[in-house]
């Protein structure tokens, strides 16, 4: 009987690294879903524990630095023990952290199990953990598959939005936080049992004539691949660690300051959420689209073309006048918005190797955590300030623009960066 993890596409009609890639949608789904759905708890959360708006804003704004910083830390840790351990550490935490909830009612006790411990644990079970194994399971299709992967980010807020609102509103947020965290506990574990495999087979996915072709362009004999102090000391690091700020900067100022833009130029509530959520939802089909192209066309190709198209959307969005506008810039704006950094996770597998994917990408993710929390505040100030929400919004074009023109001269697929023994 045949292998289910066979690697060879020609002698297989399944590829088992398929089944991985499920799996881990299923697990972010869940986590970063709600990482990113936090405001059906915000309201009631404050009412029940008598803390003000701005007193729990800090602590949501704590957890997310604390989910950033995490994940270099979680890359790390893949590569140490495992990704079934550091997968199962995650869902201990996230338990911990909901059994010390239910319980705490000062600010202290509250923000560090809520800013700090589940910020952590959903860190550990977030695509950074994840990306390392699916990088290693698939080599010609590596895009693609990472591309699906980062769709589930835009699906995971659009799904459990409104099903945390409505088990909030019957449950209570305590309840809810339960029946979240034993849901993902027991998606972890079936994984983790049925699916998850680090040891990928030998070429992965590639075909015989893939095979041919990457041994003709493999790093040079006698040389070994590169350290990651010495990772850091490199250009396209930093072009990619550049351009995931300016995503950052962006996916940020749009979620936090998008609708208050838009209603201060004229747009009703209703028109300025169907606006902004009609982006998210595009997003979905966008990424399923991207990722049939991504493995075909040069990569730093179509980041760069995500970046720049983007950057053009948000200098559009402070324009537009009409409800026909808006839907447009946001159905264009939406095809190219979850693509960033999936693309620059598989930019890094094939510059770098896939030893060290895992901590570069929650490195380079703590650069899009970072330009997140800049535009956060630079949207809020420069329109009190200047009355205007060019500075923000017309800053984010400008990044977007500049990230386009860096990843354009990142290094094409095929090139390994090595040095001599």
């Amino acid at each position: 009987m045949r292998d289910p993890a066979s690697g060879d596409p020609e002698k297989a009609r399944w590829y088992f690294g398929w089944n991985i890639v499920a799996a881990a949608f299923a697990i972010v789904l869940l986590s970063t879903g709600m990482r990113l759905s936090i405001g059906p708890f915000f309201l009631p959360m404050a009412q029940d524990l008598g803390f003000s708006r701005s007193l729990l804003a800090a602590i949501v704004a704590a957890g997310m630095l604390s989910y950033g910083l995490a994940m270099p830390l979680a890359g790390y840790l893949v590569g140490r023990i495992g990704t079934r351990n550091v997968l199962l550490l995650g869902i201990t935490m996230v338990a911990a952290s909901t059994a010390w909830m239910l319980v705490a009612r000062d600010p202290l006790a509250f923000g560090l199990a809520f800013g700090g411990l589940l910020s952590i644990g959903l860190a550990f079970t977030s695509p950074v953990a994840l990306t390392p194994m699916i990088s290693r399971w698939f080599n010609s299709r590596r895009g693609m598959a990472l591309l699906y992967l980062s769709t589930v980010s835009m699906a995971g807020m659009a799904l459990l939005t409104p099903v945390l609102t409505y088990l909030i509103e019957t449950l209570g947020w305590r309840h809810t936080m339960v029946t979240f965290s034993s849901t993902l506990a027991a998606c972890v574990i079936l994984a983790c049992w049925r699916v998850i495999r680090d040891e990928a087979p030998e070429d992965a996915d590639l075909s015989s004539a893939d095979r041919e072709r990457q041994s003709q362009r493999a790093a040079p004999i006698g040389s070994r691949p590169l350290t990651l102090s010495e990772v850091m000391v490199t250009g396209p690091f930093w072009k990619i660690v550049l351009g995931m700020f300016a995503c950052g900067f962006s996916m940020n100022l749009l979620g936090t300051h998008g609708m208050p833009m838009l209603m201060d130029h004229g747009f009703d509530a209703a028109s300025s959420s169907h606006g902004i959520g009609l982006i998210g939802f595009v997003a979905i089909f966008g990424t399923i689209l991207l990722g049939r192209v991504a493995d075909k066309l040069a990569r730093k190709n179509l980041l760069a073309l995500i970046y720049a198209v983007r950057g053009v959307g948000f200098f559009v969005l402070v324009i537009v006048g009409a409800h026909w506008e808006l839907y447009l810039a946001a159905t264009i704006g939406g095809i190219v918005w979850a693509g960033s950094i999936a693309l620059s996770s598989a930019v890094l597998a094939d510059v770098y190797g896939i030893r060290l994917v895992g901590v570069l990408y929650g490195l380079v993710y703590v650069s899009h955590q970072a330009g997140g929390a800049l535009s956060s505040w630079l949207g809020g100030w420069g329109y009190e300030t200047l009355g205007s929400h060019w500075l923000a919004f017309g800053g984010a074009g400008a990044l977007l623009m500049l990230a386009a023109a860096i990843s354009y001269q990142l290094p094409p697929r095929g090139y390994v960066l090595s040095v001599a023994r």
